[in-house]
């Protein structure tokens, strides 16, 4: 190998690591998947990953070594992006592209706008959070107003794109805007459950997703990413919180307190159909291929119905190891089907199960000793739900192994 492919093999690992960084693929994922590449470009490479550096170290022989530290940002997930560079990738290997060919088409791929533009996007989010209002098994009048107000939300994320003052502050700002607005739709309609519906509007930024990575990192010992993406989230739960509850203080003061008149809970089978109309908005937040979609609406329901029926029996706890094996073993099937990475079902189907909300929930009863929704006990629940969840992924991998890195 000259110094010319040398440098040009190095040029590409390295604009593939940050782009798959760049599209929220976890660490040891990532780390696995360029050393695959790099062995099959013919080059030794080390990688140590974490959700804010990146670090290459790519060698051909001792007179051709190159070191390379980045500091990035943490990814947003894009799973259209990751499908579209988990095929150029195969291309590139299969010999369908040269590396100058590859390299261009990394940055298109990079520059893409979603494919779905801001209208969607905005019912997306309103659909998000109104379905997860169903979840909870509330009332029509919190579906409803979650909903909104999960388009207010939209219209923060909207702006925050275009403004880097907004952005660094979009989290707490949401909840704060999303509380004082419920408090204020509660003088006018009694019957809305506040803080449910407020946990309904910020439910798209609640780390449960985060946290579940931050653990199965940990599980395959990325110690470093691991510790880095739990405190992140843990830090980005702590502002959603406060900014809820001074919020609330505002919207208490400007509005009072109001008294709550509990009405008729939704039927059973709303409560089910929320769970494609999540599984469809996720498609579009998570800016999923239309060609993949159907995949990832499928996964999130055998997710929710796998864990449900294991739950009758065993608990809703230990169910959602079976729920995690169920939509484990489909994305590792569906990869070798669709010859795609496993990460476009597996995600949209784990994002179902995740107990974000539970950990938000759980929060709120250690610092004012109160219980939503009748959830008491709910430190322990947490715990086991997301061993379970770790459990129930790593088993799905040993029956039906997966069939490449991504």
């Amino acid at each position: 190998m000259n110094n010319e492919e040398f440098i040009e093999k190095r040029r590409f690992i390295i604009k593939l690591g940050k782009a798959l960084h760049k599209f929220g693929t976890p660490a040891y994922r990532l780390e696995s998947h360029l050393q695959t590449v790099s062995k099959s470009l013919g080059i030794d490479g080390y990688f140590l990953i974490t959700p804010t550096t990146m670090t290459f170290v790519l060698q051909h022989d001792t007179d051709q070594e190159y070191n390379h530290l980045a500091r990035v940002k943490p990814g947003d997930l894009d799973l259209g992006s990751l499908a579209r560079t988990d095929e150029l990738v195969g291309e590139l290997v299969s010999g369908q592209r040269t590396l100058q060919e590859a390299l261009d088409r990394l940055d298109e791929i990079a520059n893409k706008p979603s494919p779905y533009g801001p209208l969607l996007t905005l019912l997306a989010f309103g659909s998000s959070a109104g379905a997860f209002a169903m979840l909870m098994g509330t009332s029509w009048h919190d579906v409803f107003w979650s909903a909104m107000l999960g388009l207010l939300v939209y219209g923060l994320v909207f702006r925050a794109e275009r403004s880097k003052r907004l952005a660094e502050s979009l989290e707490p700002l949401a909840a704060i805007l999303v509380s004082i607005t419920a408090c204020g739709i509660a003088y006018f309609d009694p019957y809305i459950n506040i803080p449910v519906v407020i946990l309904s509007g910020i439910i798209i930024f609640v780390p449960g997703l985060a946290l579940t990575l931050g653990l199965a990192e940990l599980a395959a010992r990325d110690l470093i990413s691991g510790t880095a993406r739990i405190m992140d989230a843990c830090m980005l739960l702590f502002k959603l919180y406060f900014g809820a509850i001074f919020g609330m203080v505002i919207g208490n003061a400007i509005f009072g307190e109001t008294i709550y008149f509990e009405p008729d809970p939704l039927p059973r089978w709303a409560i089910w159909s929320a769970v494609p109309i999540l599984s469809t908005a996720l498609v579009i937040i998570f800016k999923a291929r239309i060609k993949d979609s159907p995949w990832g609406i499928f996964a999130g329901i055998i997710a929710f119905f796998s864990a449900m029926l294991a739950g009758i029996y065993l608990g809703d706890s230990i169910g959602i190891f079976f729920g995690a094996l169920a939509v484990g073993v489909y994305s590792n099937l569906f990869a070798r089907w669709m010859k795609a990475p496993a990460s476009i079902a597996l995600l949209q189907g784990i994002v179902i199960l995740v107990p974000g909300s539970k950990t938000y929930i759980g929060l709120n009863t250690l610092i004012l000793g109160e219980t939503m929704l009748n959830q008491s006990h709910i430190g322990p629940q947490i715990f086991l739900i997301f061993m379970s969840l770790i459990a129930g992924l790593i088993f799905a991998n040993v029956a039906v192994p997966p069939r490449g890195t991504l």
